[in-house]
């Protein structure tokens, strides 16, 4: 393993490495709702150099100054044990998972070593702690090392940082995300021109000069390049853009409305979207920490089992009757870019958050594989927990207008946590029935497509076996296959009308008495009979099945 570790600064001796994060600044932006330190308050001031994962088969070293996640590892003597093989490697820290006994073996094994002890919250993953760990330790890069810069800016909001580069450039300043979107804008925009004007009026570039600027390669050529250039639209006045770049990522765009800018202005503008990067990504951190957690926990929920309880505690989910909704885009046409979709998709989830908990502080909501799930308590006393979930979901939908197209399945009202997982369940029967065409609209109940729910399942099962048995409707397939014929078709039609001749010939458009020779024909052709109930019911499944 390797060794090397930047140990915490004794009096009078050297300093912390100042361009890594601090194991007290993990604490800041991961503590209380995802880390918790247990033992080892000494190494707070310690360098964080990066995350390892313990694995005892694996000799491999970690990286310098590594916090590690100890998967798996439970036991109080385990612990120890590797509490003073970490301290060996010069690791800052050490991370297991709650519940942790916490004895004097521990707690002189952290004391020998110099290695903190950290606890996981229950509901966080492995997988989750770690994405958030290197998102924490990345801001570092962007913004670390920079004592030679020409400006120097304090911690605050981006309104406040667009203050300080305005004045720096002597120009106007708006900070923009990937998807136009405006993040935040410097005052001194009173006199400008009608597309400044809109943006800061609508918080989005206006979609005619987003589109202008897609079609002449704008933001192609600000994303590629790693200096300001210049921009000119007709009808507007010039501007001066920049990408905000944290190391290989793009987060979005610096626009400044100038003619020209001093090479030391434009240094300082340069310099300055490596600051705006470092805000956004503190901002980005701050907001996923939460996010992340809350999804982990409805997952979680959702899941059911012995977890399930815990994960709606730490949700503050209400006690009582619930009900799941699930959300999920529909295609579009023409489709979006993959990027934008899933943009689409995380803003709808915070605002699907944000509408079902101004109906009810004690719902839950997270965007898991795809999929946005709400869980909606109701009345204990609420007839249909269901109707009233429709009536929420038509109104998120309103809300949100036409830009993005939305289907929402609901599943049944349950009594108790335990029994969500079967909301959930149903939840994505319904939705799926949305997504397939088959619902009347885009908001179902799962006990108003139960049916189109139970054959879309049901198609699965004949899809994963051998083809369409050999019988009656195979028969008829082949048959009208090779003459031209609609006995299938005819048939179909007949069992939905339940026998009745007429009805069944207007469907197809076709005369009674023809109708009734397609009859005749199918049974000898298929070797059906038409009076057995079973057969009956046999042959309106696979048709439908089949979509005939």
């Amino acid at each position: 393993m390797t060794t090397g570790v930047a140990r915490a600064a004794e009096p009078g001796g050297p300093s912390p490495d100042r361009s890594l994060t601090s194991l007290a600044r993990v604490l800041d932006e991961l503590g209380t709702t995802l880390l918790n330190l247990v033992v080892g308050e000494g190494r707070l001031s310690s360098s964080v150099g990066g995350v390892g994962i313990h694995d005892p088969h694996d000799d491999s070293p970690l990286p310098p100054a590594s916090l590690v996640l100890g998967v798996g590892v439970h036991e109080p003597h385990q612990v120890a044990a590797l509490l003073l093989q970490l301290g060996k490697a010069d690791a800052v820290g050490l991370i297991v998972r709650t519940p942790l006994v916490i004895d004097e073996t521990i707690r002189m094994a952290s004391d020998v070593s110099g290695v903190a002890l950290l606890a996981l919250a229950r509901g966080a993953s492995w997988t989750q702690v770690a994405a958030l760990l290197r998102s924490v330790l990345a801001e570092t890069e962007v913004g670390g090392g920079r004592a030679d810069s020409v400006i120097e800016m304090p911690a605050g909001d981006l309104f406040t940082l667009a203050n300080a580069v305005s004045a720096l450039v002597d120009a106007p300043i708006t900070i923009e995300d990937l998807d136009s979107r405006l993040i935040a804008f410097s005052s001194g925009q009173d006199d400008l021109d009608p597309l400044r004007f809109e943006t800061i009026l609508g918080r989005r570039c206006p979609a005619r000069f987003r589109t202008m600027l897609e079609e002449r390669g704008v933001f192609t050529a600000i994303y590629r390049s790693a200096e300001p250039i210049r921009v000119e639209m007709p009808d507007v006045l010039p501007r001066i853009a920049v990408a905000i770049r944290a190391g290989d990522e793009v987060l979005g765009s610096m626009w400044a409305v100038t003619e020209a800018l001093t090479d030391q202005r434009r240094t300082a503008f340069t310099e300055a979207a490596a600051l705006v990067a470092l805000h956004m990504l503190r901002q980005r951190a701050g907001a996923d920490v939460h996010r992340r957690l809350r999804t982990d926990l409805v997952a979680t929920v959702l899941g059911g089992g012995a977890s399930a309880g815990e994960a709606a505690r730490q949700l503050d989910l209400a006690a009582g009757p619930a009900v799941v909704l699930a959300l999920c885009t529909l295609p579009a046409d023409p489709p979006v870019p993959a990027a934008r979709a899933e943009a689409d998709l995380q803003r709808s989830s915070d605002a699907f958050a944000l509408h079902l908990a101004t109906v009810h502080p004690g719902s839950a909501c997270g965007l898991v594989r795809g999929v946005v799930y709400g869980i909606l308590p109701v009345p204990a006393d609420a007839e249909d927990g269901e109707d009233r979930a429709v009536r929420i979901a038509h109104a998120f939908l309103q809300r949100t207008g036409e830009r993005i197209a939305f289907g929402i399945g609901i599943g049944r009202t349950v009594r108790t946590v335990a029994d969500l997982a079967q909301s959930r369940l149903d939840a994505d029967r319904a939705l799926r029935v949305v997504r397939s065409g088959r619902a009347a609209g885009p908001v179902v109940r799962i006990s108003d497509v139960y049916a189109a729910a139970l054959l879309l399942e049901l198609s699965d099962l004949v899809a994963m076996d051998i083809g369409l048995p050999d019988g009656p409707i195979r028969r008829l397939i082949e048959y009208d296959a090779e003459h031209h014929s609609h006995l299938a078709l005819s048939l179909r039609a007949w069992l939905d009308a339940f026998g009745d001749v007429n009805a069944a010939a207007t469907a197809v458009h076709v005369h009674p008495s023809t109708f009734r020779y397609r009859l005749r024909r199918l049974t000898e052709v298929g070797g059906l009979n038409l009076d057995d109930g079973d057969q009956r019911f046999t042959a309106m499944l696979q048709l439908r099945l089949l979509d005939v």
